[in-house]
């Protein structure tokens, strides 16, 4: 089986395969079914069961959640898998009987699941934010090479006509060589609660519910409800990585991807609501890259906003009576502007120069028939027929069975991982500027922030 794509081997195939998918790379046997187990299987945990099993090929063994209360959708889908409570436990049941696992866990298990799975060389499908920390992002990224085994990130726009177009507009010069990117999201960082320190509630834990294996690695603190389990969590410091890292991931990847980003060189924010439990309520976060083939200077800027914020509706060239749309990225070129919603069609600005695109009505339909999974033509962007969705879920199988590689393999979502947990990190620290020196793993100027690169795990729990 070929190793993962280095990061350097996928800007270079990206190159060629003009939306960043790289060549067909020939490997293992087909014919067998991909054995799988679940880490996680509700929420988003079970949508990633179902679209995963949905391949012919794969077939799930082992379903494990901290919640017995959790499995009835996963069962239901596929009735007669056997149940777990630990993922250690149940991996060491299975040994060599499964071929790959799905981690669909809260931020803060991310990283361990996934690591103990490729020591063991299985293939790996990993929500996003790939881990919780930037250290893990790394650790992940190098262990995943070195045991070559087939990797991808739940960023599953990554593989959607909107996103692949987009980056093919970019790549082939559309609105000339990029001088400035702004991305942003309408949620704050704490949207789900309005709590700023530890919760005074106590209650008995629900049934069914192990408390110490949904804790896992963070440090221990008492059951609260409705406060962590089963959805809050992405709130707290201890489990989430705030709005940032929930949709970062997402609505960063054509950015990273089109421009072919390797490392912020410093990272700067402005915060709000900035307190030690839980994320802050809005922020700008300003990241400086070193230039690229597709940049007009020997840098280029990306500006993260969320919690309300938005970049200067006046950058876009607009038709007058328009606004921006509520998420997604702005591309601000040297002949034009890219307009990129969260999961909408691209649209290059001004219209007297590229002409419209699709009206809203239109935007809308052709979305809920993508959503339903249905066949649409594709749509003509500036003269440049619009890249076909893929199936993101049936790519990892595919990967897993034949070796070919995932575009947004660790190779590549873990260097996009590092660089929104930057952000998170720079969110906590308002108004300084933070160099970051990749090679040494380590932000350079500030001893704060730097403690926050790794982080501490609690006892017979250590990544």
């Amino acid at each position: 089986m070929s190793k993962p794509l280095s990061r350097r081997r996928f800007v270079q195939t990206s190159a060629v395969a003009v939306a960043g998918f790289p060549a067909l790379v020939s490997c293992q046997n087909v014919n067998s079914r991909l054995q799988i187990a679940a880490v996680g299987v509700s929420n988003k945990g079970l949508s990633d069961v179902r679209e995963v099993g949905s391949h012919p090929k794969a077939k799930f063994v082992a379903f494990c959640d901290i919640d017995t209360s959790r499995f009835g959708g996963a069962d239901a889908a596929f009735p007669g898998t056997p149940h777990y409570a630990d993922f250690r436990e149940m991996y060491e049941k299975l040994g060599d009987t499964f071929d790959a696992v799905t981690v669909s866990t809260p931020d803060h298990m991310h990283a361990l699941p996934a690591l103990l799975a490729m020591r063991r060389r299985k293939h790996v499908y990993l929500q996003k934010p790939l881990t919780h920390s930037v250290a893990e992002a790394r650790l992940l990224t190098e262990e995943a090479s070195r045991m070559g085994v087939q990797t991808r990130m739940g960023n599953q726009i990554h593989s959607r006509t909107e996103y692949r177009t987009a980056v093919k507009l970019i790549q082939s010069g559309r609105i000339g060589k990029v001088k400035e990117v702004h991305s942003w999201h309408p949620n704050p960082g704490n949207r789900y609660t309005n709590l700023t320190g530890l919760p005074q509630l106590t209650a008995p834990l629900p049934k069914g519910l192990s408390w110490d294996l949904w804790l896992g690695v963070a440090q221990a603190r008492p059951f609260a409800p409705d406060v962590y389990h089963p959805f809050k969590w992405r709130d707290w410091l201890e489990f989430g990585c705030g709005t940032l890292g929930d949709f970062g991931c997402h609505i960063y990847d054509p950015v990273f991807c089109a421009l072919e980003l390797t490392k912020p060189i410093t990272i700067k924010a402005d915060s709000v609501g900035v307190n030690d439990q839980t994320w802050c309520s809005a922020e700008t976060i300003t990241y400086v890259y070193p230039g690229t083939k597709y940049t007009a200077g020997n840098t280029i800027t990306m500006t993260w906003h969320d919690g309300g914020r938005k970049p200067d509706a006046a950058l876009a060239q607009l038709p007058k009576g328009k606004k921006l749309f509520d998420g997604g990225s702005m591309f601000i070129g040297t002949e034009g502007v890219l307009l990129l919603p969260h999961v909408g069609t691209p649209v290059l600005l001004p219209e007297e120069k590229y002409g419209t695109t699709l009206t809203p009505g239109e935007e809308a339909r052709r979305k809920r028939a993508l959503d339903k999974g249905e066949k649409v033509p594709a749509i003509r962007i500036a003269d440049i027929k619009a890249e076909e969705s893929l199936n993101h879920y049936h790519g990892w199988v595919d990967a897993a069975l034949t070796g070919v590689e995932c575009t947004d393999n660790f190779a590549y979502a873990g260097p996009l991982t590092e660089a929104v947990l930057l952000g998170t990190i720079a969110s906590r620290f308002p108004g300084a500027e933070l160099k970051w020196d990749a090679d040494a793993l380590r932000i350079a100027n500030h001893k704060a922030a730097n403690a926050l690169v790794r982080k501490e795990y609690r006892d017979g729990w250590k990544v």
